[in-house]
C-alpha cells in the first residue's frame, strides 16, 4: 500500500502535466454560444477568432458600412488565417469560430471558404466541411480595440486528414504546419476588410445572423 501511494503521487502530477500539454498543444473547442457572427443594433458585424500570440480567444468588429467610411485611416496590415476543418475531425476539433455544419453561421464568408477548401483539396474535405477558425495577430497596433486593421485573409487548409486533427490556434503551431508540409495557403488580397479588435461582452449583445445552408 506504501508502494502504491508513493507510485501515485509521481504517476499523477506527470499524467496531469502530460493532459495539460496535450490540452496546449491541440487548442480547446470553442464554446458553442462563441460560435457565429452576431449583429449588433447598429449593424456592425462581431465574431470570435483566435489571437496568434498565445491562442487566446478575441472578438473581431466589422463595423457596418457607413458615409464616410471609404475615408478612414488603416492603422496597419495584418494576416487573418481562415483554419478549414473537414467534417471527418469534427469529433476532435469540437466547436469552431464559424461552424458550416449543419448550417454557415458566418454566411457572408463561410460557403466561400468551404468551397475553396473542397476544391482546392478535395481528397481533405470532399466529404464536406466542419467550418473554420480565425486566428491573427492581436492586438494589431499599439493603438488597441480603437486601432482599425485591414485584414488580408488567407485560407488554410490542411493537405492530409492526419494533419486536419491538428486545432492550430497559434502562430507557432502555423508555421510549424507550414514546415512539415501539413497546409497549404492561398492569400486573398481582394478580400481585405477594415475592423478592429472588440470583446465577448459586445458579442454576447449581438443578434446571431441567419445561418446559410452549408452549401457546398
Amino acid at each position: 500500500m506504501k508502494a502504491f501511494k508513493f507510485v501515485s503521487k509521481i504517476v499523477m502530477p506527470l499524467a496531469l502535466m502530460a493532459f495539460m500539454l496535450l490540452a496546449a498543444q491541440s487548442g480547446f473547442a470553442l464554446d458553442p454560444k462563441l460560435s457565429g457572427q452576431v449583429e449588433l443594433k447598429n449593424g456592425d458585424i462581431v465574431e470570435s477568432a483566435y489571437n496568434t500570440n498565445d491562442g487566446s480567444l478575441v472578438f473581431l468588429l466589422t463595423p457596418a458600412a457607413k458615409n464616410g467610411d471609404d475615408d478612414r485611416k488603416s492603422d496597419g496590415v495584418a494576416p487573418l488565417y481562415i483554419v478549414v476543418y473537414p467534417s471527418s475531425v469534427s469529433g476532435i476539433i469540437g466547436t469552431v469560430n464559424c461552424q458550416h455544419q449543419p448550417a454557415d453561421n458566418c454566411p457572408d464568408h463561410g460557403p466561400v471558404f468551404a468551397g475553396l477548401a473542397e476544391a482546392t483539396v478535395p481528397d481533405v474535405y470532399g466529404n464536406g466541411v466542419w467550418g473554420h477558425d480565425h486566428i491573427g495577430p492581436f492586438p494589431a497596433s499599439k493603438h488597441g480595440e480603437k486601432a482599425f486593421i485591414t485584414w488580408v485573409p488567407v485560407a488554410v487548409m490542411f493537405t492530409t486528414l492526419e494533419a486536419a486533427s491538428n486545432h492550430i490556434t497559434t502562430i507557432d503551431q502555423l508555421r510549424a504546419a507550414e514546415k512539415a508540409g501539413q497546409v497549404t495557403e492561398v492569400v486573398l488580397w481582394d478580400a481585405a476588410f477594415q475592423a478592429n479588435q472588440s470583446s465577448a461582452s459586445v458579442y454576447l449583445k449581438g443578434t446571431p445572423v441567419t445561418p446559410a445552408p452549408a452549401v457546398p
